[in-house]
């Protein structure tokens, strides 16, 4: 009687663990599998292999749309100088803080300036006004056009 070789058992087969994700070569990979292992005397159906390999084509297309997208999202992140830069030129009121503490003066006094630049520290929009002041955008209260009498 013929022996099997103990190698050959599901139990002697190294595991792994199988990825939630199908990408284009397992499919191909299935596809083939499929093809090696059909019946000779009663072959695919034309149809279904057709059926099968659109669907193929339409996994890779989408896998290269889902690549082609992830690129574009990484690409607009835009840098706090660029997404500011609109402030150039325009007034904003903020409240005048304490040169000591960095602590609004109280009672609350507006100040008004006209920016002049925009810079970045540690990934934050720094906003540079006429008044030789620096401050962060979010203290701008409300952003006005330039007054007239500058």
């Amino acid at each position: 009687m013929t022996r099997i070789d103990p190698s050959y058992y599901l139990s002697n087969q190294p595991r792994s663990t199988p990825s939630a994700d199908l990408g284009k070569d397992e499919f191909l990979k299935i596809l083939m599998a499929q093809i090696q292992n059909q019946d000779p005397l009663n072959p695919m159906d034309d149809t279904e292999f057709i059926s099968q390999m659109a669907t193929f084509s339409s996994l890779e297309q989408m896998m290269n749309m889902n690549t082609s997208i992830s690129k574009l999202v990484q690409n607009q992140t835009v840098s706090p100088v660029i997404q500011y830069s609109h402030l150039i030129g325009k007034e904003v009121s903020f409240y005048k803080l304490d040169e000591e503490t960095n602590k609004i003066v109280q009672p609350k006094e507006i100040v008004n300036s006209e920016v002049i630049a925009i810079s970045e520290r540690e990934g934050y929009a720094v906003i540079e006004l006429v008044n030789g002041q620096k401050i962060y955008t979010d203290e701008i209260l409300r952003i006005n056009k330039p007054s007239a009498d500058q």
